[in-house]
């Protein structure tokens, strides 16, 4: 495989990372918060992200220092999308004013 396509496949493996974790440390928020074991929904959560982030760094990189950069600029990549993803997803619907066809008195 040429360099730039190992550099590609790793900001992609990048992404996904990212993808994963903020995904999945959105979704822990929402449901721990309102669980009674909240301790074990964060505490679990944070092992398993951050477990899966740390392995998949760790192929990725293959002891090479510039996918390692490359894969950490698609993590970060990652947060931006996911963070504008949830911001659109949550912002409230707009409030629609029905028309007024009653006249004015003036």
């Amino acid at each position: 495989m040429s360099e730039t396509w190992g550099l590609v496949l790793a900001w992609v493996t990048g992404v996904v990372l990212g993808a994963l974790f903020f995904g999945g440390l959105w979704v822990t928020v929402r449901r721990g918060a309102s669980s009674k074991q909240t301790v074990l929904w964060f505490f679990g959560s944070l092992l398993l992200r951050t477990g899966i982030a740390l392995a998949g760094f760790y192929i990725v990189s293959a002891g090479r220092w510039d996918r390692m950069l490359v894969c950490l600029f698609g993590f970060v990549i990652a947060r931006l999308i996911v963070t504008r993803l949830i911001q659109a997803a949550e912002r409230p619907a707009p409030i629609v004013q029905e028309a007024d066809h009653a006249p004015h008195p003036r």
